[in-house]
């Protein structure tokens, strides 16, 4: 049997037979060299982070082009590290699944250890002293757009916020607390220069991240916990620089067929776990081979050479186009599409998705929507980018992806994956926005999808959202399969600027999204009959 630790990686003729490739370094040296001299500490433990970023740090290891891993710390979802971190050594088992069903097999040891942001235990101390080290680069983070949010689609401060605010930085639980506590601490221990880079799939992700930490730190200074010259380091981008950036790489739960692969090969102990915030883990990850990651070259301490494995570096306007270009235009908006049309008709697979020929013909038309104000970036194709997404990476069997996880936070994603293409149509003469047919049959699907009935009348899970409790509330009356119980409970949804980026009504995209959801109610099959006669409307 082989086994994901330390001790298991010995065995290299074992692992070799195997097929599965192993680390091109000492990784127990990498290990106490990153423990000692930190570089780069991650937020957010999970697979995109374990299936890309430490791939790529392994990549520079391999390479001798560093030599020192990452540090990874998880402010949510502490089970994580107890579940696949600590046992494995903070090892991890990369899977790459190509098109043609082949698999390519990788141990990756990048990861020095796994830490829990908790401030009332954890590993707490230890991540203090990581940022109170010189050397520290950066800090990245991969935690979900709703881990940048500080109120609730009225604009409240949510509770957690509220606490953080008031308790200072010695006690904070939301993320961008936990930052601001951090940087805190390392103002105080000399005030080092650091980039502190959001990886996540949110528009200006990298001003997200900032106001995020900023609303912690003026909220301290108001009450008294940290002083003016704290706030004036934190605003000098030789101190503290945030990064934009642009990440794509489909990294879905663990599958199954990956596990018992895996098994049969002799790999020992590739259970999947499931915690108690629902996220779905495993000591392996599997991924698509195909990558990309832009970021904003604003490094004042430094940084890893990751040009060298394939990250393109650009000014900041580069890094809005290309992530502009991925996350409202070339994939993020076709997958939400996909999202909640799959889980209504019944789907449990996104390539399987990609072979009904209303969805994919769905999808082709959310993209030429978007391609007519789509900015391109130069280091990327808009074109090409949308074709390989349609043409290659949906539709490949090997990726076991489901509309269900895609459909997880819609509230969240909407604004930033179809928000900026209506504002962008609003601002061009040339352009009305009234005149977009798909964008608001999505969000009529949404919107019935939130009914948690499918097509056929059954009922339907609906994927966890912060926001759906308030939405489904707003819903209340409406029934599948009766039109005439829905008379103005989308109103208060569509208008809402924060979920959509615009006020649909005022975009002249209410009505239009009102009547396809009241089609959508008609009974059995009327999700696909209006999807149809939409499609062949326009045809």
């Amino acid at each position: 049997m082989l086994h994901l630790n330390l001790q298991g990686l010995q065995d290299r003729e074992g692992w070799e037979a195997a097929g599965i490739a192993l680390p091109r370094y000492d990784a127990a040296a990498v290990k106490a060299r990153t423990r000692l001299r930190p570089v780069w500490v991650h937020f957010g433990a999970g697979n995109i982070f374990r299936g890309f970023l430490a791939a790529l740090q392994q990549t520079l290891l391999n390479a001798g082009l560093t030599d020192t891993g990452i540090l990874a710390a998880e402010s949510f979802d502490v089970q994580i590290i107890d579940k696949v971190y600590d046992p494995y050594d903070d090892l991890s088992l990369l899977v790459r699944l190509r098109a043609d069903g082949s698999y390519e097999k990788e141990v990756v040891a990048s990861v020095a250890r796994g830490l829990k942001a908790d401030c009332t235990g954890g590993d707490w101390a230890d991540l203090v002293q990581v940022f109170q080290s010189p050397g520290l680069q950066l800090a990245s983070f991969t935690i979900t757009e709703k881990g940048y949010a500080l109120t609730d689609l009225s604009g409240r401060t949510l509770p957690v916020a509220e606490h953080d605010f008031a308790a200072g930085p010695d006690a904070p639980r939301h993320t961008m607390s936990i930052a601001a506590a951090l940087l805190y601490r390392r103002f105080q221990a000399g005030g080092h220069p650091i980039a502190m880079v959001s990886m996540d799939n949110c528009s200006q992700n990298g001003k997200k991240l900032r106001e995020g930490v900023f609303a912690a730190a003026q909220a301290w200074k108001k009450a008294g916990f940290v002083s003016d010259a704290f706030l004036e380091w934190l605003s000098d981008e030789t101190n503290v620089t945030f990064p934009w950036s642009m990440i794509d790489k489909i990294t879905p739960h663990p599958s199954e067929t990956v596990r018992a692969a895996l098994e049969e090969l002799g790999v020992e102990g590739m259970n999947i776990f499931q915690t108690n915030t629902g996220t779905r883990i495993a000591p392996f990850v599997n991924a698509e081979v195909t990558e990309y990651l832009v970021l904003e070259d604003a490094f004042p301490n430094g940084r890893p050479p990751l040009e060298k494995a394939g990250v393109y570096f650009a000014d900041r306007a580069t890094v809005e186009k290309a992530e502009k270009m991925k996350v409202g235009t070339c994939l993020n908006p076709l997958h939400t599409a996909l999202a909640v049309y799959g889980c209504l008709l019944g789907y449990s697979s996104i390539a399987a998705e990609m072979a009904d020929p209303d969805l994919k013909a769905l999808v082709e038309h959310i993209a030429a929507e978007g391609l007519k104000v789509v900015e391109d970036p130069g280091i990327l194709s808009p074109r090409k980018f949308i074709d390989e997404v349609l043409n290659e990476r949906f539709p490949n069997p090997a990726i076991p992806d489901t509309p269900q996880r895609i459909a997880a936070d819609t509230s969240q994603k909407l604004p930033v994956r179809y928000g900026g293409t209506l504002q962008r149509y609003a601002r061009r003469p040339d352009l009305d926005v009234s005149s977009l047919v798909y964008a608001p049959l999505v969000f009529a699907g949404w919107c019935r999808y939130l009914l948690g009935v499918d097509d056929q009348g059954g009922e339907m899970p609906v994927s966890p959202d912060p926001m759906a409790p308030q939405l489904q509330a707003l819903l209340a009356g409406i029934e599948a399969g009766r039109p005439e119980t829905c008379s103005d409970q989308l109103r208060p949804i569509l208008s809402n600027a924060a979920i959509f980026g615009v006020d649909l009504y005022q975009a002249g995209l209410g009505e239009k999204t009102e009547a396809a959801f009241r089609a959508m109610l008609a009974g059995p099959g009327a999700v696909r009959a209006t999807l149809r006669r939409y499609l062949s409307e326009r045809a």
